[in-house]
């Protein structure tokens, strides 16, 4: 089925062998009247299972295909959108030629934007002659983006097609130029300062057997660790790297978006949409993506696939690519309303931690009383579950923790300037923007023991949400406007809470 044949490419339905696995932390919970509940998800959420829904469930868990039933269909498909299902698709068809289903490596063509990449562009296309047919697509596009260097003759030398620009583009042009240019039904965008790792594109090939999915990222994963402080930093870090879980990717959720460092695509809705927004510098991979989703289409990341990329080891050049990347925020704000927040939490949660860091004593008590109140409510919310008791409290434990985090990081990535100024004439407030910094980047340190000892992580960890916020503040500068340091509080009691579905 096509989905060019639908008004929402949303509708098209999964072929019948698709198999699932259940997402990373997904629990299985006792709901009232004899039914099941999954708890799990992005957002987090809910959904009641009923009996006949849990057998299929279970039928599919051991390795069985969907098959072709509307029923068991439409059950999957919500589950995947949900994110408590992943989609495990079996071995390629026909050996050797990678092919899954309808594409295989001959059907996609690799585009590379390039300016002034000489040899980073020659070790990509070397890693591209190194790889198998399973992985080397047959068709290899570099745009030379006006380049001053060989970029154009190093590409040429290995055999690529070479579009070649008068004047820069920037790098949403050039992928654009490389796009127009494309005949084949798929496109793999892999940046110049990337390198291709052995089985990189089978599994992006796998999830466009799904016809509603329009784009599959691979985790980009640093090209040559060092011992070098900012590079193992970077490595653990990178916002490029959307880390070890997979998944859908929508807006305000885990995988908010993916890098177009290395995407694999569909053609024709690229072009239908008008391909990259040229006039970004940057952030115009999230503007893609976002304008994807809008359009009804799926987007996937997928970190079985991995492709290798040389990220900055120089401090000054790793901050100063930090603040370009914030600069994005207002533009994306303007561009996607209500989409681009620094923080979006409870307003209870919000309020609870406020106190606790302000107000002193008296705060700090009237703030856990806050939190502890929200939470003794929660049961009330959860009455699907047979036993919400348990449950409300680790989910509002967990919920009023990751506030925090999420409190503080966003004091140092959008909010600095006005935290610096308020903590002028105040010792407890600087004592509450000294640990907005700290306490989140070790408890990032904790969990990821990245190879950097805590202080030097915590400091760059710091330095780099700096770095962003000073781009974020350049941002709202440029365009006159405010709305990306707005935060959203929109989750109160007493509104439906989005985590809650019902009967599947």
């Amino acid at each position: 089925m096509n989905p060019a044949e639908h008004s929402d490419p949303r509708s098209a339905t999964l072929p019948p062998h698709t198999c699932i696995t259940m997402s990373g932390g997904v629990q299985r919970l006792a709901g009232r009247n004899g039914t099941t509940v999954l708890l799990g998800g992005s957002p987090l959420r809910l959904l009641r299972l009923r009996p006949a829904a849990v057998a299929e469930l279970d039928r599919l868990q051991r390795g069985e295909p969907v098959g072709e039933r509307p029923a068991v269909l439409r059950l999957v498909r919500r589950l995947l959108d949900a994110g408590v299902l992943d989609p495990a698709w079996p071995p390629p068809t026909s050996g050797r030629s990678g092919r899954y289903g309808r594409y295989g490596p001959a059907d996609v063509t690799l585009v590379i934007p390039a300016r002034d990449r000489a040899a980073l562009v020659g070790a990509l296309l070397e890693s591209v002659a190194s790889m198998d047919d399973r992985n080397r697509p047959t068709h290899v596009i570099v745009v030379d983006d006006a380049s001053h260097d060989d970029t154009a003759a190093i590409a040429r030398r290995h055999g690529a097609t070479v579009i070649t620009h008068p004047t820069p583009k920037g790098p949403a042009g050039a992928r654009n130029s490389g796009l127009d240019a494309v005949t084949s039904p798929l496109v793999a965008f892999v940046d110049s300062d990337c390198v291709l790792r052995p089985g990189w594109l089978p599994p992006l090939l796998a999830h466009m057997e799904d016809p509603s999915v329009v784009v599959v990222a691979p985790r980009i994963v640093a090209a040559h660790p060092s011992e070098k402080v900012v590079d193992r930093y970077e490595a653990a870090r990178s916002p490029l790297d959307m880390g070890p879980l997979g998944g859908y990717v929508v807006p305000m959720t885990r995988i908010a978006y993916v890098p177009a460092a290395a995407l694999l695509a569909r053609v024709a809705p690229l072009r239908t949409l008008g391909g990259f927004a040229a006039e970004l510098s940057v952030g115009e991979d999230v503007d893609l993506v976002w304008r994807l989703h809008e359009a009804g289409w799926r987007v996937r990341y997928e970190p079985g696939a991995t492709v290798a990329h040389s990220h900055r080891t120089q401090l000054a050049q790793m901050l100063r690519r930090r603040a370009q990347y914030g600069t994005s925020a207002a533009v994306l704000t303007d561009r996607h309303p209500g989409q681009v927040t620094p923080l979006a939490v409870s307003g209870w949660s919000a309020m609870a931690w406020v106190l606790v860091a302000l107000g002193g004593p008296g705060g700090a008590v009237a703030g856990v009383g806050v939190g502890v109140v929200t939470s003794a409510l929660l049961p009330r919310k959860l009455t699907m579950l047979a036993q919400p008791g348990p449950v409300a409290w680790r989910l509002a434990r967990r919920g009023h923790l990751g506030a925090g985090r999420l409190i503080g990081s966003a004091v140092w990535r959008a909010w600095l300037p006005v935290a610096v100024i308020a903590s002028l004439g105040s010792r407890r407030a600087r004592v509450a923007v000294a640990a907005a910094g700290v306490l989140p980047a070790l408890a990032e340190w904790r969990s990821t023991r990245p190879g950097v000892d805590p202080v030097r992580y915590a400091a760059l960890h710091m330095a780099d949400d700096a770095a962003y916020c000073v781009g974020v503040w350049q941002g709202c500068w440029r365009r006159r406007s405010a709305a990306a340091l707005v935060p959203d509080l929109r989750n109160w009691p007493g509104r439906r809470r989005p985590d809650e579905d019902g009967d599947q």
